[in-house]
């Protein structure tokens, strides 16, 4: 081969070494992008499943601490969790949500803020 035949294959030679190392780039870009893309759609199937079973216990929550034959609208922790069919962290995250309180006295009564909001300390 000529000189000139020899510098055409090495020219060409680079330019495919380049080529791969760019379609390995694009290669590593286009799957972390749908590793992400695939994490976030399984957070959100996740979220919306959540929240499609909490709103009927936030619902029926709200209507408990809402029954006006409880004078003072306070209802205990263990009630509330046994009739929701949830642990006493979802019930209390749950009664959170809803813009519920702990009692101040007694650890166990929650209410919603509304019925008792929190008093000016002198």
């Amino acid at each position: 081969m000529n000189e000139a035949a020899q510098q055409v294959c090495k020219d060409a030679t680079v330019n495919n070494e380049h080529l791969r190392a760019w379609m390995v780039l694009i290669g590593v870009v286009v799957g972390s992008v749908l590793t992400v893309l695939g994490n976030i759609v399984m957070h959100c199937l996740k979220e919306r499943s959540l929240a499609k079973k909490d709103k009927p216990r936030k619902q029926l929550l709200l209507k408990m601490l809402e029954d006006d034959r409880f004078t003072d609208h306070w209802r205990k922790l263990d009630t509330l969790s046994h009739v929701i069919g949830a642990n006493e962290e979802t019930t209390k995250r749950l009664l959170i949500e809803l813009g519920a309180r702990g009692s101040e006295d007694q650890q166990e009564l929650w209410g919603l803020i509304k019925h008792h909001p929190f008093e000016k300390k002198q």
